[in-house]
């Protein structure tokens, strides 16, 4: 407001400084061409009728200028108004024009920020809605096919007297096989929860690298003889101590096994490398089965996906394997990249040697 003052005085002085000027050059045109009014003045124009007019003209100038702006003014408030009650309505594409660095300017810049925050938090809501629905399809479709199996074959077994003991226990067997294939999917699913809201605090410790994926290998060692697999492993350091947390790095390296194992049985090897560079553990999980397609591998770490889309039971997994995977590697502050081509699929996880000992509000 301060403004249009000012610039209406502005324009009104101008006005007045013009209008005295012409007032003048009137004035000395009547008093030579020898013209007399006692109204005007006897001799050009008198002083009273030159300041009534001044006043006049100055008056009427600033007053329209200040209305102009004014009406500028309200028209702007109007369009902000209008802009509010769009974002009301729900209208979030909607701009308001920002002219200038006054109040309204300033609110303005601030709904439109607020505009897009709202924007922003809604479509972050949509995202999460839509991933709670495909977590809520992936576990319903998991669940029901394993308990449709338990069952059928419980039903069996309850229903028909004239089963001889060998077909029950077959049956027996398929319907604890597949309740513990549910019970795995559980545990996994709780899991990954876990991980991503962040409930489990890091238990870091020291620990040997080596000597845990030593022993991950001889546990697999019946898995690997039973699809006819090969295991190496190859470390040029005999010992690699780091702060850690043992139980999630176990699982991270289980699971890649579990994966290159399922993946990689065509192969006939899964190997395993190594090593320190630049202060950070490098370790690659390479097995020779199917090349995954380059579309394929940008999905690979999203939960319930699954490059074999059949979900049978020996290779389609859970789909949660590795973005379990993902996330402790992110908890250890690492990070995990996968390839894939003739020269085999290489899943390389990155983590830095040093851990803080005590990480507070970090979870699993």
């Amino acid at each position: 407001m301060a403004l249009f003052i000012t610039i209406s005085v502005l324009v009104t002085g101008a006005a007045e400084w013009i209008t005295f000027q012409l007032v003048k050059s009137i004035s000395e045109y009547l008093r030579q061409s020898g013209y007399r009014s006692m109204r005007i003045g006897p001799d050009g124009v008198n002083p009273g009728t030159r300041i009534a007019l001044m006043i006049f003209v100055g008056i009427l100038v600033f007053v329209v200028t200040f209305s102009l702006q004014l009406h500028s003014y309200m028209k702007y408030l109007r369009t902000i108004t209008s802009g509010i009650q769009q974002i009301a309505d729900g209208n979030f594409d909607i701009k308001i024009p920002e002219r200038g660095q006054d109040e309204f300017a300033r609110m303005a810049r601030n709904l439109n920020r607020m505009q897009e925050n709202v924007k922003l938090v809604m479509e972050r809501e949509r995202v999460a809605e839509h991933a709670n629905n495909d977590l809520i399809s992936s576990v319903a479709h998991d669940l029901r096919t394993p308990l449709t199996s338990i069952l059928g074959y419980l039903g069996w077994v309850r229903e028909r007297q004239d089963l001889d003991e060998e077909t029950k226990r077959q049956y027996l067997d398929i319907a604890y096989d597949k309740a513990a294939r549910m019970q795995q999917l559980t545990e996994e699913l709780f899991g990954f929860v876990k991980l991503r809201h962040k409930e489990l605090t890091l238990k870091l410790g020291k620990l040997d690298l080596v000597q845990l994926m030593k022993q991950l290998l001889d546990e697999f060692s019946p898995s690997f003889a039973q699809n006819h697999l090969k295991a190496q492993f190859y470390c040029q350091e005999t010992s690699i101590p780091m702060w850690g947390d043992g139980n999630l790095l176990a699982r991270l390296y289980d699971n890649l096994l579990s994966n290159a194992v399922k993946y990689g049985k065509e192969g006939k090897l899964v190997r395993v490398e190594m090593a320190v560079e630049d202060n950070t553990v490098v370790t690659r999980v390479i097995n020779y089965g199917k090349v995954i397609p380059a579309e394929e591998l940008q999905h690979i770490f999203q939960k319930f996906y699954r490059v074999d889309q059949s979900r049978s039971q020996d290779t389609g997994g859970t789909g949660l394997g590795l973005p379990i995977v993902e996330q402790i590697a992110h908890l250890h502050d690492g990070e995990v990249s996968v390839k894939s081509d003739l020269n085999g699929t290489v899943f390389t996880v990155r983590i830095p040697l040093r851990q803080e000992e005590i990480k507070e509000g970090q979870s699993e």
